[in-house]
């Protein structure tokens, strides 16, 4: 038995996820590849060895892992990717893989806030109500569906990819965050906005729309994140690493499985 370097899978598709393949990228010493889910048309090129697509559930998620000698699974998605989230806990079970949730902490209520919690898209549609409301969509385009049952809303939908179906009333801008406080506060007050629908994703590259909300004294329906498995769980692409560099230190594995990971990029 030898002493090998952590064989990393990253699950990525987050800004976070980002920023850890960068500081991977600069470390030869740890065979890495990053696993993003292919629901973003345009995905930036990670600096590391990337696939993209699902692995086929958990069963196809421990073949991975086995056909890879994994060492290592940090699980980077997004704080509302519950499917991938469950079946990274279980396979990392399965397969006996140490595993990490990198994950930004969510927002929390300050003063001057108008938050209503819901648990869901559709329980967003209900507390919008049913008189006609000029709200601001930052959902996401899988759960716009939902908000095709009240057409009497007028919605400003800003998403990364183009939605299938947009309600009725309703105006699409495409762009891609990070997005200042100024801005979003602009846009709201040029747009006559009443009322933000988000998610509670966290971190700081999409508060913006929070703080202005909150300048323009407007209510917000936050979509509560989705209840998750007890995880170890780091907040910074810093203590990840860290935490693979601690695994390097601890981990053994036989000559046959020391080897990296395949370098390959799938569609």
């Amino acid at each position: 038995m030898t002493r090998s370097r952590p064989h990393v899978l990253l699950l990525g598709g987050t800004s976070e996820a980002s920023a850890l393949a960068r500081l991977l990228a600069a470390r030869s010493d740890i065979p890495a590849m990053v696993s993003l889910a292919g629901r973003t048309i345009n995905p930036a090129p990670p600096p590391i060895a990337h696939r993209i697509g699902g692995f086929g559930g958990v069963e196809g998620l421990c073949a991975f892992l086995e056909e890879n000698a994994v060492t290592a699974l940090i699980d980077a998605t997004h704080p509302f990717a519950e499917r991938m989230s469950a079946n990274a806990v279980e396979a990392a079970r399965r397969m006996g893989v140490p595993l990490l949730a990198l994950r930004r902490p969510a927002w929390l209520a300050v003063d001057g806030d108008r938050w209503r919690e819901v648990p869901d898209a559709e329980a967003a549609v209900e507390a919008l109500g049913t008189a006609p409301r000029r709200v601001f969509l930052t959902t996401g385009r899988l759960e716009l569906p939902a908000f095709l049952a009240a057409p009497q809303h007028f919605y400003l939908v800003r998403s990364v990819d183009p939605p299938e179906e947009l309600p009725p009333r309703a105006r699409l801008i495409l762009a891609r965050g990070p997005f200042a406080e100024a801005d979003d506060y602009s846009l709201m007050q040029e747009e006559a906005v009443d009322i933000l629908v988000t998610k509670n994703s966290g971190g700081s590259a999409t508060y913006g729309k929070i703080a202005a909300a909150r300048r323009l004294g407007l209510p917000v329906i936050l979509l509560r994140r989705p209840g998750t498995a007890e995880v170890e769980t780091v907040a910074t692409a810093q203590e990840a690493l860290a935490w693979i560099e601690h695994r390097g230190a601890g981990l053994q594995t036989s000559p046959e499985t020391s080897r990296p990971p395949e370098r390959q990029s799938r569609v």
